[in-house]
């Protein structure tokens, strides 16, 4: 990398929010995320010189595109600054994160505020399902999958893993269990407060019916409003500021990102080799491996999604990942994990923080900030020094891998 790239700030809003009832909207959360990472990073707002906002789907949900201007609110001295809004899905806040990052590593500007955001509890779970479906395929894969068409294109998906490599009853759900479970540790989760036992994860029932079998209710992730926010920075935007040695902030090492066709027929399900190189790319500029990770957020939009990440990202090789998930060795140590392997989604991941779509990949920068600065609280990794982050869209269609540090 031409020039060092460094988080200084994050903040996020609470994910158990609805919006609409609060009479807010997107305005109101891309502020609050906004100024708090703005805050955290302990600048003034005159000195972020462009800003980009992660969304996926406000034309639809709220009527409201344009996105960028509301970054102008966060604070007056913002009017002027260059704008604009990305779109690429699921991996919305990545792809704005993506650009961040080029604007920085480019030299164009040294200091970007990227924010992240999605306001969905506008309408029914049948509407919400239809906007969701325009993240694959519209036009084949929603007459082919019917109403709710994610759901369905990840059952599909879950099969055609059984059918390659098996998948006992308790895969998915130690997936869902493990999420909701860290979920109960963190204070902004969406499900911080509903408790899943593995028992009633493996169970169907009327509280957790089969949606797309294999998958229950309790392998997806939610209807989520809120939004993230990170302050980037350049080395020499860094080292300009008082007390620089002492601040919070952690060091981007790589990054790999990489795109597929858009149907999931039409993708090496479940190898996904397109989203292996993306892994790659972000690894071998890091210079590292996964064993040289303490901990990882990973899109687990739905509990299939956690297992075959696990072996895009190397952590498990092909086939293993069920194995990976079952044996408990993802599990932070404060919900009976083993210590010295490497925790994922300590902050809940989709399934529990929730998944305000535009703002996923923004806020899984955030726990790793929150890690690698050790604000993590209960659910805080032991001796966090690297955090990934596997953020993707569609049926891994957009793929978006970063590595972070501690170390400046």
């Amino acid at each position: 990398m031409r020039e060092p790239v460094y988080v200084i700030g994050a903040g996020r809003t609470d994910f158990k929010r609805n919006l609409s009832k609060e009479g807010k909207g997107l305005r109101d959360v891309i502020v609050e995320a906004g100024r708090a990472a703005i805050d955290e990073a302990g600048i003034e707002p005159a000195q972020v010189k462009s800003g980009v906002v992660g969304n996926f789907a406000a034309g639809r949900f709220t009527k409201q595109l344009h996105l960028g201007s509301y970054l102008t609110y966060i604070d007056e001295r913002l009017r002027g600054l260059p704008t604009f809004h990305a779109e690429a899905a699921c991996a919305s806040g990545s792809v704005a994160m993506m650009a961040a990052i080029h604007q920085v590593v480019g030299g164009i500007y040294d200091c970007v505020i990227v924010v992240g955001a999605e306001q969905q509890k506008t309408m029914s779970p049948a509407d919400v399902g239809d906007v969701l479906a325009s993240a694959g395929d519209y036009g084949h894969e929603r007459p082919l999958y019917g109403t709710y068409t994610f759901p369905s294109l990840f059952g599909k998906l879950a099969q055609i893993y059984k059918e390659t490599h098996g998948l006992g009853d308790k895969v998915l759900p130690s997936i869902a269990y493990k999420n909701r479970a860290h979920a109960r540790l963190n204070p902004l989760a969406q499900m911080r407060d509903v408790e899943l036992t593995q028992e009633s994860a493996c169970t169907v029932s009327q509280a957790n019916p089969d949606i797309a079998p294999p998958l229950k209710l309790s392998d997806c992730s939610q209807i989520t409003d809120g939004a993230a926010a990170v302050v980037l920075c350049s080395e020499k935007f860094l080292k300009s500021l008082s007390g620089s040695s002492s601040r919070r902030a952690m060091r981007l090492l790589g990054w790999g990102h990489t795109t597929d066709h858009l149907p999931l027929h039409e993708k090496d399900a479940p190898m996904f080799n397109v989203a292996r190189t993306s892994a790659k790319r972000a690894f071998d500029m890091a210079n590292v491996t996964p064993r040289d990770v303490q901990g990882a957020d990973i899109h687990d939009c739905f509990s299939i999604s956690e297992v075959v990440a696990y072996e895009i990202l190397g952590m498990a090789e092909p086939g293993q990942g069920k194995t990976l998930a079952e044996s408990g060795a993802t599990r932070l140590p404060q919900i009976g994990g083993p210590k010295g392997k490497i925790p994922v989604n300590p902050g809940g991941g989709l399934i529990g923080d929730g998944h305000p779509v535009g703002a996923t990949g923004v806020r899984q920068v955030v726990e790793a900030f929150t890690q690698l600065t050790g604000q993590g609280g209960k659910r805080q990794i032991e001796n966090a020094r690297r955090y990934l982050t596997f953020n993707m869209g569609g049926s891994m269609t957009t793929n978006c891998t970063m590595i972070w540090s501690s170390e400046k």
